[in-house]
């Protein structure tokens, strides 16, 4: 997995300076479905090697928004179990346990609270899955939290595509009893320094939220569960197999030509499905997704982002979100989950896309 880590640098972050950026992961930059899903499965491997006495009516996976969602779903529908996503969203209808990502854009995380007192009374393992884990605190913060108000006799995971732990902070765990699983063990010293002087020169698109002369095509996706719940994975897996393939099939693009899926926020799951059936189906199809996370842009060809494009949330009006790096596609599609879409967020994505040269656009709603 080496090849497919870089360093970015966060934007205004006085807590932690540098970002890890995943070529492999379809979240910041356009990656290829079946290389993703496979970085993925291989952790539902190590998962299963690691815990192959316990029941998977016994284990709960907790993926962490935004940027591990896609992995907790691909995890849990590979092994079978039940899965919840922390969220930053507000939740229709209901209530929520709240923790801190201390070193994050947006401190505040959320976990769906309905349902979770009676899976967690079943449960025997909790799997806290990131993409990666530096310091172990917001595990640590979600744990504390779940251990004051549900005081059953659960063992706790910390699971991740890459690992930074430092020897002191690894003690901490094995104090709390804590199993630490991970694909690559990463030496994140001087990290900071080196993005330090790295220059912010790269382009920064503000959002053109005009009416866009590229018209677009919607079409219904029918409706994904919302993973922000609690959830059969196994289930969870296959109706998003069964949408895709749908829509795949509806959408019907020419063999040979590209295409990318872009999902919103945390709602990557889906995207990068959808961007895997097409593949299949023989177009050339990569997935990313809209992100919170501000990141440096810089024009210094070995930096991993060069362009980034402001755009108003799919979700919130107000809330600043990003994309990065756009390019030229035969096909663009945007996924998304959000029951209520301004007008402004769908513009803005749709004119930034237009901006270099995109114009057969679609957009996917559940309803």
């Amino acid at each position: 997995m080496k090849n497919y880590i870089e360093i970015a640098k966060r934007e205004n972050n006085t807590k932690r300076g540098f970002l890890i950026v995943n070529r492999a992961q379809a979240k910041h930059i356009p990656a290829d479905p079946d290389v993703t899903l496979g970085l993925f499965g291989e952790l539902s491997a190590k998962v299963l090697s690691a815990y192959p006495d316990i029941p998977l009516s016994k284990i709960l996976i907790v993926g962490f928004a935004e940027t591990a969602t896609a992995i907790s779903s691909k995890v849990a529908a590979d092994i079978g179990c039940r899965c919840i996503q922390t969220t930053r969203e507000n939740v229709p209808d209901c209530t929520f346990l709240y923790f801190s990502e201390e070193h994050s854009h947006a401190t505040e995380q959320r976990l769906v609270r309905d349902g979770l007192s009676d899976a967690l009374q079943n449960t025997d393992r909790v799997l806290f899955i990131d993409d990666e884990i530096t310091t172990g605190k917001t595990i640590l913060n979600i744990i504390n939290v779940i251990r004051r108000e549900f005081p059953f006799p659960l063992h706790f995971s910390a699971v991740s595509l890459l690992n930074g732990m430092t020897p002191e902070h690894t003690i901490i765990y094995t104090q709390n009893g804590i199993d630490v699983l991970y694909l690559q063990k990463l030496d994140s010293t001087g990290f900071e320094q080196r993005v330090r002087d790295i220059p912010a020169d790269g382009n920064c698109a503000a959002p053109d939220i005009s009416s866009p002369a590229v018209p677009v095509i919607p079409f219904v996706t029918g409706r994904f569960p919302d993973a922000r719940k609690l959830h059969d994975g196994g289930e969870y897996g296959r109706i998003c197999a069964k949408l895709c393939a749908d829509i795949a099939g509806r959408l019907s693009f020419p063999a040979g030509e590209s295409a990318v899926v872009i999902g919103t926020e945390e709602f990557m799951f889906p995207a990068i499905s959808l961007a895997a059936e097409l593949k299949k189906r023989g177009t050339n199809a990569v997935s990313h997704s809209t992100t919170r996370s501000p990141i440096a842009v810089s024009s210094s060809e070995n930096y991993p982002l060069h362009t980034r494009y402001e755009l108003p949330s799919f979700y919130e009006r107000e809330r600043r979100t990003f994309i990065y790096d756009l390019k030229k596609y035969d096909r663009a599609v945007i996924l998304t989950d959000s029951a209520d879409i301004p007008d402004d967020a769908v513009n803005a994505l749709v004119n930034a896309l237009a901006s270099v040269n995109n114009k057969n656009i679609y957009l996917g709603v559940s309803e």
